[in-house]
């Protein structure tokens, strides 16, 4: 039946949120330990958790400030960094159709993770799941790791001598291999990769990526519509 089908993508929708909130919000030990270090205080770490909540963003702020730099000028990078997700707004609104304060919620919650794997779910229902499953499960995450790292500080050491900062990045390629079976999905893959590896020692933390997104966008504009994802197909039923 299906519901049966849509109970089952469901599952296995919550199954991937809850996977890619675990390693995303583990990484946020390294945010609060470096935070502090960077001349933060708890409040003001926590703040930035709580606030901003763009782990990218939040990096480019403290790196900024760690290496001596302006307030203004970290401001202006993290925001930068962080307009990205106003890029997401098109791609999830389809399916999660929200207003008032969900609305404004689910404008917190949009960030790379939960609109990577809500666009990835097979239905508008289980992308609206995989949505709020991601979202709020890396927002408690990162929020508590947030301040477990900033507590533990010097005692915690460097956190990527524990892997975390590869746990993240592993999350996003299990979820991005089933997506790279078309070869124009790999040649851009590839091209994007390529991108930002030359620019990552070149430029300023996280305008590697954004450069990468260009050549995807820029291959999309030059193959002109393509066909909409499941997500995003009229909802069906409630």
């Amino acid at each position: 039946m299906v519901t049966g089908v849509a109970a089952s993508d469901r599952r296995a929708a919550v199954q991937q949120s809850l996977s890619v909130a675990a390693a995303t919000g583990l990484y946020a030990v390294s945010f609060g330990a470096l935070a502090v270090s960077a001349g933060l205080d708890l409040p003001q770490t926590a703040a930035l958790s709580l606030l901003m909540f763009s782990g990218g963003s939040q990096f480019a702020f403290i790196g900024v400030l760690g290496a001596g730099g302006a307030a203004a000028s970290a401001v202006a990078t993290a925001g930068l960094l962080g307009a990205r997700n106003g890029l997401y707004g098109p791609l999830v609104s389809p399916f999660l159709r929200v207003r008032g304060w969900r609305r404004a919620a689910a404008a917190q919650v949009t960030i790379d993770e939960s609109t990577a794997v809500s666009t990835a779910q097979p239905t508008p229902e289980a992308a609206r799941t995989a949505f709020w499953w991601t979202g709020v499960g890396i927002f408690v995450l990162w929020n508590v790791f947030t301040v477990a790292g900033a507590l533990l500080g010097d005692a915690l050491g460097d956190p990527r001598r524990y892997g975390l900062d590869a746990a993240a990045a592993a999350a996003f390629l299990a979820l991005l291999w089933p997506r790279l079976g078309a070869r124009v999905a790999r040649v851009v893959a590839a091209l994007g990769m390529a991108v930002a590896l030359v620019l990552t020692p070149l430029v300023p933390s996280g305008l590697p990526v954004l450069a990468a997104a260009v050549v995807a966008i820029a291959v999309g504009w030059l193959r002109g519509p393509d066909e909409p994802s499941a997500a995003a197909e009229p909802e069906v039923g409630s």
